[in-house]
């Protein structure tokens, strides 16, 4: 598991990649925040070659770009749930599609956590339409995902498919990543999953940050209790779904996670999941039929 620091210099690092990827040339840096990023000498080299495109701006030399240069915040809790980037000027159809590229070559290289990096079968980085206005969210990839290499395949995935074709839309339509992008190891298992751990929800997070950075969807889907904490920190999916949040500056809509449907067997929770994803269509300003409304509705009054 690599160290906190290590994580906060990824975290910067990747920001900072992202910065230069919209064409900022010059970054302001306040004294503390450079304090705080002063490591041991051989890191220190590491991460100055690592940024040598972004240099910080001569004092008397005038703004390179026609808007002030960002400033970047490095404080520990921002860097797990950075501000969002819906103001920055939007990327180019091409331009993200080229940084999303580079985003998955590098995901798929990860060695943070050894245990899970060891047990891998493929880093399962995300699917669908990267110029979505929705995106869903879920926690990591089961034997299935990890076998394949795509998030929601198994029993939980294809019902995942019909929600989101019931919607209006198709499974290309959307985009789905996962807070983690590998699946956690079970070892002397040979079946089952675990949740994640906190850590490295932690440590796997800033890629799924640059990804929702990218994407910026109109709104996002937090599939079950896992993905709301790792997203928002809290707990709780049955008190918490249905209710808006808010994520990086976007609405975010917590409902539980397919398996837990598919275990329940419920009416009622799936009633619960279909009025969430109602919402979410009529926060995107899409059109609802009564065909829709009716779904998952008692039959003669039952």
């Amino acid at each position: 598991m690599s160290s906190p620091y290590e994580q906060l210099l990824e975290a910067t690092i990747q920001h900072l990649e992202f910065l230069q990827r919209r064409g900022t040339r010059f970054v302001s840096i306040t004294p503390g925040s450079l304090a705080q990023l002063k490591p041991a000498p051989s890191i220190g080299a590491a991460m100055r070659s690592s940024l040598s495109p972004i240099a910080k701006a001569p004092a008397a030399a005038p703004p390179a770009v026609p808007t002030p240069p960002a400033a970047i915040s490095i404080a520990p809790a921002e860097l797990i749930q950075p501000a969002s980037s819906s103001d920055a000027p939007p990327l180019d159809p091409a331009a993200r599609e080229a940084a999303m590229t580079d985003l998955r070559a590098r995901a798929a290289v990860c060695m943070k956590c050894p245990n899970l990096a060891s047990s891998r079968k493929n880093v399962v980085f995300g699917v669908g339409d990267i110029h979505s206005p929705l995106m869903f969210v879920g926690e990591a990839p089961g034997a299935d995902e990890d076998a394949q290499g795509e998030p929601f395949v198994g029993s939980a995935g294809q019902l995942l498919t019909k929600i989101i074709q019931t919607m209006g839309f198709n499974r290309n339509q959307v985009y789905i990543a996962n807070i983690l992008k590998c699946r956690p190891d079970t070892p002397g298992e040979t079946s089952g999953n675990r949740k994640p751990t906190p850590d490295e929800m932690k440590t796997c997070i800033p890629f799924l940050h640059s990804q929702i950075d990218l994407i910026r969807p109109r709104v996002l889907v937090a599939l079950g209790g896992v993905a709301i904490e790792g997203l928002l920190g809290k707990s709780g999916i049955t008190k918490l779904r249905g209710q808006w949040q808010t994520y990086r500056g976007i609405p975010l809509m917590p409902t539980f996670h397919p398996s837990y449907l598919l275990r329940t067997m419920s009416p009622r929770d799936k009633r619960h999941v279909w009025e969430d994803m109602l919402a979410v269509l009529e926060k995107l300003g899409l059109p609802v039929t009564e065909k829709q409304r009716g779904y998952f509705l008692p039959r003669n009054g039952q």
